[in-house]
């Protein structure tokens, strides 16, 4: 099934660079255009008839999608209910060329795009980063915007995969709402609110909140969720509107790092055992309060200002797949415990505005943003009573997973724990940028644009002091009364450059072609302990979009290649230049890697109320040089968690006259190719004679990805709206297609088996 398949999508997928679609409900009115108003007020995705445009905030220059040198996919509401999305991860299913690469113990979901993992600092809310160490709330979402490629020139420090920006619902000047119950498989209960309206000529309300409570199909498995999101849009005048928003996310979940793995080979384990301590639990905390100030200095300049601050704070405490299991099963589950916490704040000013130099148009968009992001984090140890200085890393009495029992499982944490370390990390960022889209002639255009971005990190380190003493460890100084020790400061600083070519013969056909770069901070030092420059990742992108029949039918043929040719690895020689490294924190840029891709997509609504989209991705990316010192890759490795090939199509259609009118059924089918879990190879140098001068080493490689097959899973939906109510029913993973998200050597997740999931919907 898997490949027939991608034999269709192959067929069929061309790559688009829109997906939103209004409903007759939401067609704007003037009210309307003031709430997309919202921080910075873009350009069009798509035109259709009779059909209102909306903004692309992650856009944020204002360029309309023929003009920009880059793809782009946006995800709205519609299709988001239409698939009765619970998880951000279902979400982008319809997002060509972004994978699901990790579950990270059920805490949070890692997504991969291009070759790179977009956790870090790829992930972004109305606009501002935001920490990706929680679940987010997909009910509040009015659309999920990808804007793939390099976006450093905007965004500052970000992978070069692309970014996600998760755009939430914001305030109408119209009354509406709506009120809905999901219910699903493994006592899954969902029950939502939407309400929004004027509180008068000027001031406009929204509120959505929902709370989610599950077991799973992982036994002994739970997850509980209250969220909330109020905003209001103050209308200032016709020229100025401001937008507040806040939100507050409290999730109670079971730490699950997956199922047994042994060597490189996944056990053959039941899906639903669960093999964590049954004591386990975890906690996550985020919380969000922005200002978006929106200023239409005339018809051609606008001036926004946005400020926003986020918190988060993760606790966690369970057993986790960090120990070796035996040929046998055997297995000393690992003891963890974990408190980390980030605070951000962020302002951004912009200005965009377009100007005439004799018959050349200018599109400038210019600006400067700040962030201060304070991240403490707390290191905690076990011990057996009475021996207070002898941390403990795993359980006493290992189990068996082959004859696992939970009846003799205790529920109780079997051993103290005890704080060791507080490390705070403060990272300020500063970038400041212009851009330009100088429209020679209609048929020509040219994009430049520069950035400077400086940024800082500093950390601070208090611990607990341990001294052997008469043979035994002593806690000399507790962590209370310990003195903080703060770092050396890690500055980088970089100039991320864009420029693009773009060629339309006509208003709805576009030939594109895009140089841009990004930077990568680096850990450790040179070896005359300096701190090492950032990585520099050069980006090129070539393109072809074209509209047909005024916007019913949308594709994008993009082909890429992405280098990164000062990878930092470790230094192979000390500051002489002689004695061999064995210290993996002294560093040298000397490695390199090289990705290339393609990705083809297609959106479609040929009839009233059907709905298609589709699309297919390749990409590979591999270690293109190395110095083969201890700890760098090998040449010619594929990164891990990298599929060659990922494919993605789905439909949706509504019925719209007739006696069976109002009756709705759908489908997704989503493919993601061979890839590997764990770490790629790397070298190891393993010291023989460490007492000679310089030591005599053994030169290895580890052999440390673990191969995962390709698969598919396909959803199906079938339903019926009369009046104001609706119902939706669907079945995932129809085939019960069983595969496994792998995050480094650990959280070997299976993906979820065959579940049904209903929605009952009222609208106001």
């Amino acid at each position: 099934m898997r490949y027939n398949l991608l034999f269709v999508l192959s067929f069929l997928s061309f790559a688009s660079y829109s997906q939103e679609y209004t409903t007759a409900e939401n067609t704007a009115s003037v009210h309307d255009t003031v709430k997309n108003k919202k921080g910075e007020v873009l350009n069009e995705v798509l035109i259709t008839t009779n059909r209102e445009p909306k903004p692309v905030t992650a856009v944020r220059s204002g360029l309309k999608p023929m003009d920009n040198p880059q793809s782009l996919q946006v995800i709205g509401a519609e299709v988001i209910e239409q698939q009765q999305a619970i998880r951000l991860s279902e979400v982008i299913k319809n997002a060509n060329g972004v994978y699901v690469g990790s579950a990270r113990g059920g805490a949070q979901e890692s997504f991969f795009s291009r070759g790179y993992d977009m956790s870090g600092n790829n992930m972004f809310k109305n606009g501002f980063r935001y920490n990706a160490g929680s679940i987010p709330e997909v009910s509040s979402l009015e659309k999920v915007e990808f804007l793939k490629g390099g976006s450093a020139l905007l965004f500052g420090n970000v992978a070069p995969g692309g970014i996600l920006n998760l755009v939430t619902k914001t305030p109408k000047f119209t009354r509406g709402g709506e009120v809905a119950m999901q219910v699903g498989s493994y006592s899954f209960y969902k029950p939502t609110i939407d309400f929004y309206g004027p509180l008068n000529n000027s001031i406009a309300y929204r509120i959505t909140a929902s709370y989610e409570n599950s077991e799973s199909f992982r036994d002994y498995v739970k997850n509980e969720r209250i969220y909330v999101n109020p905003s209001f849009l103050f209308r200032i005048s016709d020229k100025t509107q401001i937008t507040l928003q806040g939100d507050y996310l409290s999730a109670d979940w079971t730490p699950d790092f997956g199922t047994g793995i042994y060597g490189k080979t996944i056990l053959d384990l039941p899906r639903n055992e669960f093999f964590g301590a049954l004591w386990s639990t975890g906690n996550t905390k985020s919380s969000s309060a922005s200002l978006l100030f929106n200023h239409d200095i005339n018809e051609n300049w606008k001036l926004n200002f946005n400020s926003s601050f986020q918190s988060y704070r993760r606790t966690q405490t369970s057993t986790a797949q960090l120990s070796t299991i035996e040929a046998n099963g055997n297995w000393k589950r690992g003891l963890t415990k974990a408190d980390a916490a980030e605070q951000i704040f962020g302002d951004q000013l912009s200005l965009q505005g377009t100007f005439n130099t004799g018959s050349i148009k200018h599109q400038i968009f210019t600006g400067v943003d700040y962030e201060n992001s304070l991240a403490p984090s707390y290191t905690f140890g076990f011990y057996a009573p009475g021996k207070p200085a002898d941390l403990l890393t795993t359980e006493a009495t290992a189990i068996n997973l082959y004859t696992y029992d939970y009846s003799t499982q205790s529920t109780v944490i079997p051993y103290p724990t005890r704080t060791t370390q507080l490390t705070s990390t403060e990272t300020q960022r500063f970038g400041a940028y212009f851009q330009d889209l100088v429209s020679i002639n209609k048929y020509v255009k040219v994009l430049a644009g520069l950035r400077w971005s400086w940024q800082q990190g500093e950390a601070t380190t208090t611990k607990e002091v341990i001294e052997k003493q008469n043979n035994v460890n002593v806690i000399t100084t507790p962590y209370e009364n310990a003195v903080p020790v703060t770092g050396a400061k890690t500055l980088n600083r970089a100039f991320s450059p864009k420029a693009g070519l773009v060629i339309q013969p006509t208003t709805d056909f576009s030939i594109f072609a895009s140089y841009s770069n990004s930077f990568t901070p680096n850990t450790g030092t040179t070896v005359d302990s300096k701190p090492l420059d950032p990585s520099i990742i050069d980006q090129f992108e070539v393109g072809i979009k074209k509209d047909f029949w005024k916007g019913l039918l949308s594709t994008n043929v993009t082909v890429y290649q992405i280098e990164n040719n000062n990878l930092a690895q470790t230094a192979q020689f000390l500051q002489d230049g002689v004695t061999q490294n064995a210290n993996s924190n002294l560093k040298e840029l000397v490695g390199a890697t090289k990705g290339k891709g393609l990705e083809i997509d297609i959106t479609a609504r040929p009839v009233e109320g059907l709905n298609i989209i589709a699309g297919y991705s390749f990409n590979e990316t591999k270690v293109s040089k190395s110095s083969g010192t201890n700890g760098s890759l090998i040449v010619g490795d594929v990164l891990a968690r990298t599929p060659k090939n990922t494919a993605n199509l789905s439909f949706f259609y509504k019925l719209q006259s007739g006696t069976l009118k109002g009756l709705t059924f759908g489908a997704i089918g989503n493919y993601v190719g061979n890839r590997t879990g764990g770490w790629n190879d790397d070298y190891l140098w393993t010291a023989v004679t460490p007492a000679t001068t310089p030591p005599t080493y053994v030169i290895t490689i580890r052999d440390r990805d673990i191969p995962l097959e390709g698969y598919t899973t396909i959803d199906v939906s079938a339903g019926y709206e009369w009046g104001k109510f609706s119902f939706l029913c669907k079945l995932s993973n129809i085939t019960n297609e069983l595969n496994y998200t792998v995050h480094e050597n650990y959280s070997v997740n299976p993906i979820a088996p065959r579940q049904i999931l209903t929605s009952l919907r009222y609208k106001f």
